[in-house]
């Protein structure tokens, strides 16, 4: 990285999240009874149910039927895979799973929520609280430290100023990278930056984490230690990780595995 970009970013790299917390503070309001829906759940309890859920797109004049009538059900503290070849329609049932969809027809409830009942904005406040997205590309902000990214995800999140510094360093220890804290995306190994995407992920202590392949870039050793951490943070955190994959090395650890083909859970 050039000289000019290092100290570009050492300048303005608390400007732009200054920008980032202004520009979010009026959105951070909690949803419709949000001050109910995560405090009462306990290990074992149903986190979210899926009924016959269909979701089709037009491409062309032909309809693309992608879901086929998806049944399944989430409860709190699982590790759960939705194994599947690429097409098997994993990636549009996690967009339904987070609210960044909505079914053709179903229904998704997700704690009291029913997604298909809410309009985008009611969608993005309880993702906004309660869900935690890991993406394959990690997304993390390159010119900030792994510590400014876990940061910005709570300014973003609208998590209290006077805890951000001890749930900042929490997250980042639970992942493995406390003396790693402070250096920024270029200067870790892909292992590392996706424990930095799990740490933002689980900041705003969301009850559900949702992974789009989080260990398809990583080599088998460091996609089990990417697991590891997952299952730690089932234990600690009291989360729900629901994630695609399509690496059977990986299935033995999870606690439920959902199979896909051609946007139908096999067997069903």
């Amino acid at each position: 990285m050039s000289m000019f970009w290092i100290k570009w970013g050492a300048e303005n790299r608390l400007k732009l999240m200054d920008r980032f917390r202004s520009s979010t503070r009026a959105q951070t309001a909690n949803p419709p009874g949000a001050a109910q829906a995560g405090d009462s759940l306990r290990s074992g309890d149903t986190l979210m149910t899926v009924r016959g859920v269909e979701r089709t797109f037009q491409v062309g004049s032909q309809q693309l039927h992608v879901l086929k009538g998806i049944h399944m059900e989430l409860q709190t503290n699982k590790l759960i895979m939705l194994r599947g070849r690429s097409g098997s329609g994993k990636t549009t049932l996690m967009n339904m799973l987070g609210g960044l969809d909505v079914p053709n027809r179903g229904e998704i409830q997700f704690m009291q929520y029913r997604f298909q009942e809410m309009d985008d904005d009611e969608r993005t406040q309880v993702r906004r609280k309660y869900i935690g997205f890991i993406f394959q590309a990690y997304a993390l902000m390159p010119l900030l430290s792994a510590y400014e990214n876990v940061e910005l995800a709570l300014r973003m999140a609208g998590y209290p100023r006077d805890q951000w510094k001890s749930r900042v360093t929490d997250c980042l220890e639970m992942v493995g990278l406390a003396k790693r804290m402070h250096h920024r995306p270029y200067e870790l190994s892909g292992g590392e930056q996706q424990r930095v995407a799990i740490a933002k992920a689980i900041a705003h202590q969301p009850v559900l984490l949702l992974a789009d392949e989080p260990t398809a870039e990583l080599d088998s050793q460091m996609g089990a230690q990417i697991m590891a951490v997952f299952k730690n943070i089932v234990a600690t955190e009291n989360v729900t990780i629901c994630m695609t994959t399509h690496d059977p090395t990986i299935l033995e650890v999870a606690d439920h595995v959902y199979e896909m083909v051609d946007g139908r859970f096999s067997g069903t």
